[in-house]
């Protein structure tokens, strides 16, 4: 495995949850390949992960959870991700929707939050995210109806979807002259309104199973509707989601990054050495320290336990640099293994495609470079996403 960066950002924090995760990681590294291969989602190793008690690792011990604190969870997610990118990613959807409400309890005493908690903790269910699909704008639609709401919607890049048992969603409610409203709620994925569609053909993380999910007249009671927000503008609880959830999932593009680099050189090492060996071998390390150093950076900032449109700025810049210098550090180790890197069996193709999801998660270059414009001239970033 690659070096671990020699900083206090990078101590294991829990050693036994990061040895579990490398326990597992050994055994879903065996199937990895076939499952990118077949475009099959990694069922098995949810199971496998849900049996070795870390779907609830995030959850307050209170509860029954394991406890883990969001660098802790972090770094259980880099460990998965060096022997299959696919679990690690699917599975920082659940990790994040566990952290953010085990968050509100610990720090803000949000009551609302227990019975989700215990229930993670008790029924061991895993939660989906629908990611950008659900980002500020929200989608969907919801009409009100006595007693609630009726929802239709497609939502796209559900990772992990055949596995979940509970979809965090949105949806938009028409404001009919006044403002335009997003709902949040859970939905149940055995409603017979709520089907997984076979829609994931993709690049790279084929083993996601990030399929699109389609939900059909759902009736959404008023008592489930978590937060009503206005649509298209950032809400506090979207500061504390974006705050604590990218690090989370860019810890699996983090590990991903590190075991592309494990395999460079080990491939490198059979060549005769040159100095552009040498050269590409220090350019593949100086972009991934930078990509570490930037995801220390990021969780740092949750560390302050205050999230913020402040927060969300730094922890998007820290987001950028970990996806620029990931995919810079995985190009540079295709190039140092040279045409064997090119052959399939060597996993380091696989890594290649996998690390471009990283340029598509929230918020992507353009907006991100805009809100961090906005913040240092101390213009409003209200509505950058």
């Amino acid at each position: 495995m690659t070096h671990a960066l020699k900083a206090e950002h990078y101590a294991e924090p829990k050693r036994d949850l990061v040895a579990v995760a490398r326990e597992l990681g050994l055994q879903f590294a065996k199937t990895a390949a076939d499952a990118d291969a077949n475009d099959r989602f990694v069922g098995d190793n949810y199971a496998a992960l849900k049996q070795a008690g870390l779907a609830k690792a995030g959850a307050p011990a209170e509860f029954g959870g394991g406890g883990a604190e969001v660098r802790e969870l972090a770094a259980m997610l880099r460990e998965l991700a060096r022997h299959c990118g696919s679990t690690a990613l699917a599975f920082s959807m659940h990790t994040h929707q566990v952290a953010v409400p085990a968050w509100r309890w610990r720090h803000q005493k949000v009551a609302a939050v227990e019975p989700l908690l215990k229930r993670i903790v008790n029924d061991n269910i895993i939660l989906l995210s629908s990611g950008g699909s659900d980002w500020i704008g929200g989608s969907g639609w919801a009409t009100k109806v006595e007693g609630g709401f009726r929802v239709t919607a497609r939502k796209v890049f559900t990772s992990g979807a055949e596995a979940g048992d509970v979809l965090m969603t949105t949806a938009i409610v028409k404001g009919d002259g006044q403002p335009d409203m997003v709902i949040h709620f859970p939905v149940s994925m055995k409603s017979e309104q709520v089907k997984v569609l076979d829609t994931w053909r993709t690049l790279g993380m084929r083993g996601t199973g990030s399929n699109d999910v389609l939900i059909e007249d759902l009736f959404v009671p008023e008592a489930s509707v978590a937060v009503t927000r206005k649509a298209g503008e950032w809400h506090p609880l979207f500061q504390i989601i974006a705050t604590i959830a990218f690090p989370l999932v860019y810890s699996a593009y983090l590990g991903v990054a590190e075991s592309a680099r494990a395999i460079a050189i080990d491939l490198a090492k059979k060549k005769p050495m040159n100095q552009h060996i040498l050269s590409l071998a220090g350019r593949m390390d100086t972009a991934l320290r930078a990509a570490q150093l930037a995801h220390g950076w990021m969780l740092d900032v949750v560390d302050r336990n205050a999230p913020s449109a402040d927060t969300v700025n730094e922890v998007m810049i820290g987001r950028h640099l970990v996806a620029d210098n990931a995919i810079k550090a995985v190009e540079l180790a295709m190039e140092l293994a040279g045409g064997a890197g090119f052959y399939r069996d060597n996993g380091l193709e696989r890594r290649f495609r996998d690390i471009q999801g990283a340029r598509y998660h929230p918020l992507q270059a353009g907006p991100q470079a805009e809100y961090a414009g906005a913040t240092a001239l101390g213009l409003p970033t209200a509505t950058i996403f």
